[in-house]
């Protein structure tokens, strides 16, 4: 069987559509876009490992029940890229360090087996920031992802790996992790759509663990349908995930939405998002979307979040505070044996000595940070301060979201910045995600959705995405918004 067509270039609904028609095998899919990793990604650094023979053999099943004309579903045959923190059993599963390099996972992540039961195809595990700490994937211990838009770039963190694997066409979609912005970020920087659901509307099961509180996975795909779709079959209650909630979804709104309905939803601008320090070229994109959606119909009205200026502050004490604890159990012998011999004189030893080998310096930094903020002395004054802010902050969302159904603003002050033009400046990088935080510390969904489609922009022009944020189990309506927009 084979095909004139580009198959790197399909989305998932293009790629479903065109199996089903027995245009091209999932097969031939498959190894197209192998062809493509074995091509591109020693530039772009997205991959950290391929899984080519069970790929492979996933994609032979799926022509099998096709040529018997069994009903197959949109995701089946579609070759997914997988960030490296998520568990897929019998691959590797080193979170980008030291400390699991030689880890592989021994069961499958929640959201996983829901694909596995789709029958997708797992192309391989992505490049991350180490632990999902940071904004550029300049963190990995196995070197930083490189922006397919201009390799001199970063690709945005921490779930650069996966997006640059869909930015570049070497996967038609794929899996992310959003903790303050690390799937939405990159997204923005690298020009597709990213979205971070409702906190508890996708299992957590079987994902490395940073901050337990705020981490969620979401899909990074080139079209907001896509996402509806990867949304769709990986939502859902998971009796192994006690944050994971039993949420009844309507099918049909997310995947097919009344647009009559969409557009007569109002959309907030909140005025703490547009201030002094963002990019112009920024401001001038974000600007241009919303007039474009003005043309189709929406109506817009001024909100303000005036604790929107805390959220940095309170997302790294809250995020360290639980790294310190997450990160307790990786003491360089549980999970994946040292990767070289350590002399020690005694157990304690052994474990500064590895621990110390095996974590980079943003793990080390989030660490002792979180070590502080939870100590005697210091747990009322910076801790539990920082919780009760972030309830504020919650409140003022579900507060404003009593005049609008949703919101829209940057998903950053800035595009891609040269690689290491902030790796010596942690506080710089953290702003990064300043605007991607506050939605997240509520539990609230939002979506990063380009201003512009890749085709259109010029050959040295960075992507720049627009934020939706939405009420809590209401995806469909940024879902739907994000819709009309691409067409």
């Amino acid at each position: 069987m084979m095909t004139k067509e580009p198959l790197h270039n399909l989305t998932l609904a293009s790629f479903h559509e065109g199996l089903l028609a027995k245009r091209f095998s999932a097969l031939e899919m498959t190894q197209a876009h192998f062809d493509r990793i074995e091509a591109h990604n020693p530039e772009i650094n997205a991959y950290l490992s391929v899984a080519r023979n069970e790929a492979e053999r996933q994609a032979e099943a799926v022509d099998v029940a096709v040529a018997r004309d069994e009903a197959v579903g949109p995701l089946a045959g579609a070759p997914l890229a997988i960030k490296d923190c998520i568990l897929v059993k019998g691959l590797p599963a080193t979170a980008a360090s030291k400390i699991l390099e030689e880890y592989v996972a021994s069961y499958d992540a929640g959201v996983i087996g829901r694909l596995k039961d789709e029958q997708a195809v797992f192309l391989g595990k992505t490049n991350l920031d180490e632990f999902a700490m940071g904004g550029s994937t300049e963190n990995s211990a196995f070197g930083p992802t490189k922006n397919p838009r201009d390799l001199t770039r970063v690709a945005g963190g921490s779930s650069g790996g996966s997006v640059a694997a869909v930015a570049a066409h070497l996967a038609v979609a794929a899996l992310g992790t959003d903790t303050g912005g690390s799937i939405r970020l990159p997204s923005s920087f690298c020009g597709t759509v990213g979205m971070s659901p409702t906190y508890g509307a996708v299992s957590r099961s079987g994902v490395i663990a940073m901050a337990s509180s705020l981490d969620q996975v979401g899909p990074i795909t080139k079209t907001v349908e896509d996402a509806a779709v990867l949304f769709n079959a990986i939502r859902g209650h998971d009796p192994l995930d006690a944050t994971s909630a039993a949420t009844a979804y309507d099918e049909r709104e997310l995947l097919s939405p009344d647009f009559k309905k969409t557009k007569q939803l109002v959309i907030g601008l909140p005025k703490e998002y547009f201030t002094d320090g963002m990019e112009p070229e920024v401001r001038l994109e974000v600007a241009k979307s919303v007039e474009r959606l003005k043309a189709l119909g929406f109506s817009f009205k001024e909100i303000s979040l005036p604790h929107t200026k805390y959220a940095l502050s309170v997302y790294y004490i809250i995020v360290p505070a639980e790294v310190s604890s997450n990160l307790a159990r990786f003491d360089g012998i549980r999970y994946a044996a040292p990767a070289k011999a350590v002399h020690a004189d005694n157990l304690t030893d052994l474990y500064f000595k590895n621990r110390g080998a095996g974590f980079g310096a943003e793990a080390k930094r989030r660490i002792i940070l979180g070590t502080f903020v939870l100590s005697s002395g210091y747990y009322d004054a910076y801790y539990e301060k920082a919780q009760r802010v972030r309830a504020l902050i919650r409140r003022e969302f579900e507060d404003a979201f009593k005049g609008v159904d949703v919101m829209l603003t940057p998903v950053a002050p800035m595009r891609a910045f040269k690689i290491g033009a902030r790796a010596d400046d942690p506080l710089s990088m953290y702003l990064a995600d300043v605007l991607a935080i506050p939605a997240k510390l509520g539990g609230f969904p939002a979506i990063s959705i380009p201003t512009k489609p890749a085709a259109e922009l010029a050959p040295d022009e960075l992507p720049v995405g627009f934020q939706l944020i939405g009420r809590k189990w209401r995806e469909a309506d940024i879902l739907g918004i994000g819709r009309l927009y691409e067409k």
